[in-house]
């Protein structure tokens, strides 16, 4: 879901990434998602997937990130309007209902993927990519409170395959800007573009069980903030997929450039289904990485994305609330900016209007 572009008063905002070879020609066997890579896509399972789980054997981020959806319908509603999609998927066979709805006066996204008809466990979330002025620090990065966060337990590139990162592989933390680097000391990963010619990853796990989690990026100098919401109950962990020109290999080439992944999910970080399913380190501290579903009750996952105009001198987001019609954005010095958002839609029942 790229080009998305918000009115904001009078200016006109884009803030997710398109890959610069998103119109090139790929080898074959490219799966699909690396072709189109941009914006924000569905994932299930979310990872690699370079393992099968039992006699699944997904590609990259599922079916729902590769397949050709079909088009149901387009429709006013009283609220906006509504795109409707399906999906059957195949390896394992289900259903998987899309509807991605404006509302009128709201510069957000209100996503609803609803799967039915599949038994077993699964990870699964939303891949939303930001792309980040062009200078350091341009973009403020925070989240609503972590309870545990890591660095990819698993060295995310090889130096010898043309990959480079810099964040120490397992290393634990609990603020985003004290994460361990592998060099020795520490980095602020709450400020970026950072590291040119790193590629890294690491993943949050929101605190407390209550009805709303959130990520947010302010740009100070372009006076706006990116922002999600969800129900941590079922988007549990937030992964940040740090992408600053790390990886020389095709169809990379060391282009991709400050973008960021903000990528909320049920998941074992980006490995896949099986590594997610199965007893990892995550499950043992009692958190959640993945959704045992039920052929008998359908699962729905329901995900807002906004922006909003900022006023001068916020230059982060310490608390998100809820106030009558939308959301307040509290900056630490006590800044204000406002959205108007449904937030009754994160709880909502399929093709709620």
């Amino acid at each position: 879901m790229a080009p998305v572009r918000f009115r904001v008063g009078k200016r006109t905002i884009e803030p997710f990434s398109i890959a610069p070879w998103a119109e090139e020609k790929c080898p074959k066997g490219t799966p699909p998602i690396l072709k189109a890579l941009r914006g924000d896509f569905f994932c299930a399972p979310f990872g690699g997937n370079e393992v099968p789980y039992k006699t699944e054997k997904h590609p990259p981020h599922g079916e729902s990130a590769n397949a050709r959806w079909r088009f149901k319908s387009l429709q006013q509603v009283s609220s906006g309007i509504a795109l409707n999609l399906s999906l059957r998927t195949k390896i394992r066979p289900g259903k998987i209902e899309k509807s991605i709805q404006l509302r009128h006066g709201h510069t957000a996204i209100y996503c609803q993927h609803v799967l039915s008809g599949m038994s077993g466990p699964m990870n699964l979330g939303h891949h939303a990519m930001l792309r980040f002025p062009d200078y350091p620090g341009s973009g403020h990065i925070s989240t609503s409170p972590i309870e545990f966060g890591q660095v990819a337990p698993r060295a995310l590139e090889d130096p010898a395959q043309g990959g480079y990162s810099s964040l120490s592989s397992g290393a634990s933390f609990s603020h985003l800007d004290c994460v361990p680097s592998r060099f020795g000391g520490s980095v602020d990963v709450s400020r970026y573009p950072a590291r040119r010619g790193f590629e890294d990853l690491l993943m949050v796990v929101h605190a407390g069980r209550g009805k709303l989690a959130w990520t947010a990026v302010t740009f100070p100098n372009e006076r706006y903030v990116w922002f999600s919401l969800k129900d941590p109950s079922v988007l549990q962990s937030t992964i940040f997929w740090i992408s600053n020109g790390g990886r020389h290999y095709a169809p990379w080439n060391g282009r991709h450039i400050n973008v960021m992944g903000l990528e909320d999910v049920t998941s074992y970080f980006h490995y896949g289904l099986k590594e997610s399913a199965g007893k990892n380190p995550l499950i043992r501290r009692g958190f959640h990485t993945h959704i045992k579903l039920d052929t008998k009750k359908d699962l729905i996952i329901n995900y807002i994305m906004g922006v909003a105009a900022i006023p001068p001198d916020f230059q982060e987001v310490k608390s998100i609330q809820t106030t009558r019609g939308g959301i307040t954005l509290t900056s630490p010095s006590g800044r204000t900016a406002h959205a108007r958002i449904n937030l009754d839609f994160l709880n909502s029942i399929p093709n709620e209007t």
